[in-house]
């Protein structure tokens, strides 16, 4: 299969040395709006550039996006409008309206799709989604998540990315609605813009707390901020009638505990790219029998509806300083 790629930044890299190494991926061509930094990367890995983003789907079996956000909607339609099976990163666009008319025409096309949220990919996150559905952690009381970046944003970035909760709560909802097999029914978030001045002009916040309440009663929550000096820290705790498991608690966990038994804390994860490279991995495996349509998508564009209209109603809720009801965001 050759697989087209296209966007060779932070993501577009690790994407790049990944699907080199998949099975069933023959060729790897690279593309981005910067022809150059396509040529790069194409380079330090083994694929091949391509002179421009047309000519990476003109030969192309599937396509994998992971180009800036702002290019995910009109790449996803360039892609299914050539028939193209395709994996994009999350989100599939930039605002709800255009969410929706993506997903529909996604779902019209008959195209293969999937979207990018890795943590459903994750080791220990599937481990905990089957003790889920056999039914050996009971009934679910609370969903405890966090979630702390390492590093600030670039400053050029924050305008981009639509706010804290499409740019990055948007995976906690995604995986939320995966560990439980519900949708939730109401947001209560509040914000605040601690330390970080390149937030300030945008309106956007740098911690969250937000309470999610699921359709069958299930409590949601979490806690958020931009930089974490420890490292990279996001965790999900289920706390059910049978057993009480987490995720993301172990060795490279950035925080130091003041216990005094504990051991000495040990690096913590430096980013995302590392603590879910495994997942990354495992999610671009599992696409290659999607695209060939030997599958079903485990991930799908109504997966990437759903997480949006949750940050939509979470932003929603902290201008608004109330409660919203998921019914209301359409």
């Amino acid at each position: 299969m050759r697989v087209a790629l296209i966007g060779a930044g932070t993501m577009g890299a690790l994407h790049a040395r990944l699907l080199c190494a998949t099975d069933g991926v023959d060729v790897v061509t690279i593309a981005d709006a910067t022809p150059g930094r396509a040529a790069a990367v194409a380079a330090d890995v083994g694929a091949e550039p391509a002179a421009s983003i047309g000519a990476a789907l003109d030969g192309a079996d599937a396509v994998v996006i992971a180009a800036a956000t702002a290019a995910h909607a009109e790449l996803i339609r360039e892609a299914i409008g050539r028939g193209l099976p395709t994996f994009c990163e999350k989100p599939l666009a930039s605002d709800l309206e255009d969410t929706i008319a993506l997903t529909e025409a996604i779902e019209r096309s008959g195209v293969p799709f999937q979207m990018g949220f890795q943590r459903r990919f994750d080791p220990a996150y599937r481990e905990a989604r089957r003790l889920v559905e056999s039914g050996e952690l009971g009934t679910i009381y609370l969903v405890r998540l966090i979630a702390h970046d390492a590093e600030w944003p670039h400053a050029a970035y924050v305008p981009e990315v639509g706010g804290l909760f499409r740019d990055s709560s948007i995976h906690d909802f995604d995986a939320i609605r995966f560990m439980t097999g519900g949708e939730v029914s109401t947001v209560y978030a509040v914000g605040a813009n601690r330390i970080f001045p390149a937030f300030e002009p945008t309106g956007d916040i740098d911690t969250t707390g937000a309470i999610l309440t699921m359709a069958d009663g299930t409590l949601g929550i979490l806690s958020q901020t931009r930089r974490n000096p420890r490292g990279y820290d996001v965790r999900m705790e289920l706390v059910g009638s049978g057993d009480a498991v987490s995720m993301g608690v172990g060795p490279r966990m950035p925080s130091r505990s003041l216990e005094p038994d504990a051991p000495p804390p040990a690096p913590g994860w430096e980013s995302f790219l590392t603590r879910f490279e495994a997942a990354y991995r495992a999610e671009l495996q599992a696409f290659i029998p999607v695209a060939r349509r030997e599958a079903p998508s485990l991930c799908t564009a109504r997966d990437g509806l759903a997480a949006m209209r949750i940050a939509v109603a979470a932003t929603r809720s902290v201008a608004e300083r109330r409660a919203v009801e998921l019914a209301t965001i359409d």
